[in-house]
């Protein structure tokens, strides 16, 4: 990697928890330039703009978390445990794999109205998460975990929004109990449709 990749990597990491925690409208290059130690101009020299460096930042967040996410469900083969594996990583929204919360939920709110790019960012994680969690749930279908004539593809979206949900009840409350109500069932909602 080159010196120039190397600061833009840096800047891009630095920038991370100030997106996610202020929003995009509401972090300045000044924030910026406090927390990399660079100059306006040398930040300039590696992003045209505010709005660039917000959607590589996006993109760095949005990784953060798949990889969080996949990194669970890779601990098992079973599928029931995958997704509860899937749970447990949003069991505690204060732990997030990017200081200020979900991501996803956060850039998504944001950009629901003004910035096309960063929401159809925003929009193909959710949907490549709810295609996970699908997978998973119909691969053990095939391997005779779960019964077969569960819809587990409405299941998968209901489980995805309740997940969501929950960070947002967490967030603005301060408290976790609401996730940990929400984990419990939905656990309970899957072993249901075991065989």
């Amino acid at each position: 990697m080159s010196k120039g990749e190397q600061t833009r990597q840096m800047i891009i990491a630095q920038s991370a928890p100030i997106f996610n925690k202020k929003g995009i409208a509401a972090t300045s290059m000044s924030d910026i330039m406090d927390a990399t130690k660079l100059s306006k101009g040398s930040l300039y020299v590696h992003f045209d703009n505010k709005d660039v460096l917000a959607e590589a930042v996006v993109d760095y967040n949005m990784e953060r978390l798949e990889n969080k996410i996949v990194t669970a469900l890779n601990k098992s083969e079973h599928p029931k445990e995958k997704l509860f594996a899937y749970l447990d990583a949003f069991r505690n929204p204060f732990n997030s794999p990017v200081p200020g919360g979900c991501p996803m939920l956060n850039f998504g709110m944001e950009a629901d109205d003004q910035n096309e790019a960063v929401l159809e960012k925003v929009a193909a994680l959710v949907n490549k998460s709810q295609q996970l969690l699908t997978d998973v749930m119909a691969s053990g279908i095939r391997q005779g975990v779960f019964k077969p004539d569960w819809n587990y593809k409405e299941f998968a979206t209901m489980m995805f929004a309740m997940i969501e949900g929950g960070i947002l009840i967490s967030n603005t409350t301060r408290k976790t109990d609401k996730m940990a109500i929400i984990n419990r069932n939905l656990k309970k909602m899957i072993e249901a449709q075991l065989c």
